[in-house]
Order: C-alpha cells, then structure tokens, then sequence
C-alpha cells in the first residue's frame, strides 16, 4: 500500500482530540487551540486540476516521453541531456506551464487556513505553483522540489524575467542567458536529477516540530527526504492525512485522524465540519477562472460522470496536445545541437549514452538521503529510481502500484 513500513494504527485514548474523527478535529480547530498549522502536499491535491498523476506507464504522458527520442524517459530531467537538447524539456514544460491549470479545492483551503492567519508553512512537493495561484504568499511556501516560479541560466546562475521566459514557453524555445559573453541555457528551478534540494527546504524544515496541527495531502510519502516531515511533528499533537489510502506512519499516532478519500472530498467535509464551507468555495470560485469548473462539478453531482471520468477525458485530452507536440525528429535534433555549437551537444549525448547503455540511470540526489543542509539529521538513502518522483511526484515507477 502506499507505504508498506506503516504502522499499526493507534487503539489507546488520543492525548488532545476526544476521538479521532472529522468532527472531534474540527472541534479542536475552533477552540483555538491551533494557531500553528503545516501542511505537507504533494501531487494528489492537484489532480482534480486536470495535472494527470502519471500513476501507470498506460496513462498516456509517460509513454510519451518514452517516445521522445530519449534515453529513458527520466532523461527528459536530467542535466547532461538537458545540456544535450533541452527541447524535450520545453515541450513537456509547453504543456504543463503555470496558467494552463487552476487552483483546487484543496489549494483553496490552504489559502483559507493563510487568510485566517493560521498557516506556519505549507510543504509541498509540487512544481506547478498552485498554491501560489491560489494566492498563498509566497514566503509561507517551501517547494521542495522546486517549481516552475522562477528560472537562472545553469551556468552563471543569472536569474532570467519571469515575462520571456513564458514567452519562450508558450512559443515552445528554448531561452538562453541575457549574458551576453555566457549565452547558457536557462532552466526553471525545478531539481533535476543530481540536484540538491533548495536551501529553503533545510531551512523550515524544523518548523514541523512547532506545529500544533499537521495535514498531510495527497502524497504518497515515498520520497526522502520530504517523507520524514510528518514524523518531525510533536507528541500529542493531531496529524490529518487526506489521501485515497493509508501512508507512512499516518494513522499509529495518537491523534491522527485518517479521511480516506479524494483530497477535494476530504477539504470539503473538513470545511463543512469548521463551518467554513461556503467560504472556502466563494474563495475556490474567485482564484479558480476556469468556466469549464462548474459544468464539471455538475456532471458529478448529477451522477452523469464520475470525477474519475471526467479527470481521465482531461488527461486524455492533454495527452492528444503532448502527443502531437512532442514530436522531435532527427532533423530537429540536429539542429537544436548546432545551435548549442562547437560540438558541446554531441559530446554530452555520447555520455549520456554511456550512462545508459549498462540500463543504469544515474542516482538522483535529491533521492540519496545526501542533501545539502540536512547532515544534522540523516534520513535513509532510497534505492535508485527510474522515475521522475523527486520533481514530478505525480509519476510512480512502473512497478509501483501506491497510490496518491
């Protein structure tokens, strides 16, 4: 299941709640007794959004990467292919830029939790900046695994503006530093494979232990070292896990509360719980434009689609744009690396070559348990992964059957 170390869960009294249930919770949220709460995301608060989770090798996009020409498909975030041709890259990063997606109700009630003044710091392990569209500031979001927010040039480090480079996106090329005498690639401060993670990880990480409430949403808690957040949270203190499954040790504490459900589901019954549901889906409406939102939500309601059906026609619909984008032929390929010049592209292909001819894809660091800022506090090295977890917790490994 979704973490196979999980712990029996807790039969003793819970030491803060009067039981474990939504409404015990709620409850303890409006005595006000919570004043400090984190959240820890991950790719299943998205979903609904239209982002497909990538979950099966079936779903469409991953085969798609692995009909782009590459290596293996994880090679579409690793940097000496990105060094190589970075048009893979870009035309993965078309499709899935911020703008084309919109907040969920889950992103929506983070950004209720921040305007009632109680959110310490959101984790999450997201790229797709929905928390910030859905207005969460800025500086009570630590992204783990980077995110689409901002861009540098990889060799200089130059920042590059956030207006051309959309620009580039959109038109689907692949920008360069404004540095004249550099002219290197830029790249979003997405971690790739052999990355550390962002400083600011290492940073609010410790904050977990001040919290006095903990939600865990939509995450898989597969991947160090973000997985050791919900352990760093105090005795005694509630953890809220809203996912389709058991995870981690969410459920062994003494006042965890497990809502087993669709993440959206689970906000919304919390919400109803506090009190605060017509406000958060006033406040879901305003950061959420998409006209197609309401349509959807009645055709679930009126029992004409499952959520389920209408997530796959999104998917499927993305995929046809990915399919028919994603098209780099031998020609094209020439080209990018003749514009990359002196023969830089063809060198760093042939060692990607190399990497890959024995089947070993190389070791992300950012899955090794050494990052940068946490030798204070080791946590276990995960085995080598042939899948984009670390920056696109959406995709799991083919043989990976867990859930969000």
């Amino acid at each position: 299941m979704g973490n196979e170390e999980s712990r029996p869960i807790a039969d003793g009294p819970p030491q803060t709640l009067q039981d474990r249930s939504i409404e015990a919770l709620a409850e303890h949220i409006k005595s006000g007794n919570v004043k400090r709460i984190v959240f820890m995301v991950g790719a299943g608060i998205s979903t609904s959004a239209g982002l497909p989770d990538f979950r099966s090798p079936d779903t469409g996009l991953y085969a798609n990467l692995a009909r782009l020409n590459l290596p293996h498909p994880e090679a579409v975030f690793e940097l000496n292919f990105f060094r190589s041709n970075p048009l893979p890259f870009y035309t993965l990063a078309h499709e899935l830029y911020p703008g084309k997606y919109h907040p969920t109700l889950a992103h929506a009630f983070i950004r209720l939790v921040s305007d009632k003044g109680l959110l310490l710091k959101c984790f999450t392990q997201n790229i797709d900046c929905l928390e910030r569209a859905a207005g969460v500031p800025d500086d009570a979001i630590v992204e783990a695994h980077g995110s689409f927010a901002r861009q540098r040039c990889i060799e200089c480090g130059t920042a590059y503006p956030d207006e051309e480079m959309r620009a580039k996106v959109e038109a689907m090329e692949v920008p360069h530093c404004l540095v004249p005498q550099c002219n290197g690639l830029v790249k979003p401060d997405i971690v790739f494979f052999g990355e550390a993670l962002p400083e600011e990880f290492a940073r609010s990480r410790p904050l977990a232990a001040h919290a006095d409430l903990a939600i865990v949403m939509g995450s898989s808690l597969m991947v160090h070292p973000f997985a050791t957040l919900p352990s760093l949270v105090g005795d005694g203190v509630p953890r809220v896990l809203i996912n389709r499954e058991r995870v981690g040790d969410l459920g062994s504490g003494s006042d965890d509360v497990l809502l087993l459900e669709d993440c959206d589901e689970g906000v919304k019954r919390l919400a109803e719980a506090l009190g605060w549901w017509e406000e958060l889906l006033g406040l879901w409406k305003e950061v959420n434009p998409n006209t197609e939102v309401e349509d959807m939500e009645a055709e679930v309601e009126s029992g004409e689609r499952t959520r389920d059906e209408v997530l796959n026609d999104e998917i499927e619909k993305l995929t046809r744009e990915v399919d028919k984008s994603l098209k780099v032929s031998s020609e094209h390929q020439s080209r990018v690396n003749k514009q990359l010049g002196n023969g830089k592209g063809d060198s760093v292909e042939k060692e990607g070559k190399s990497q890959t001819e024995n089947g070993e894809a190389p070791m992300p660091q950012a899955l090794s348990g050494d990052v940068t800022g946490l030798k204070e506090d080791p946590v276990k090295a995960d085995t080598p992964s042939s899948d984009l977890q670390h920056v696109f917790p959406h995709i799991d490994s083919k043989s990976s059957k867990s859930s969000l």
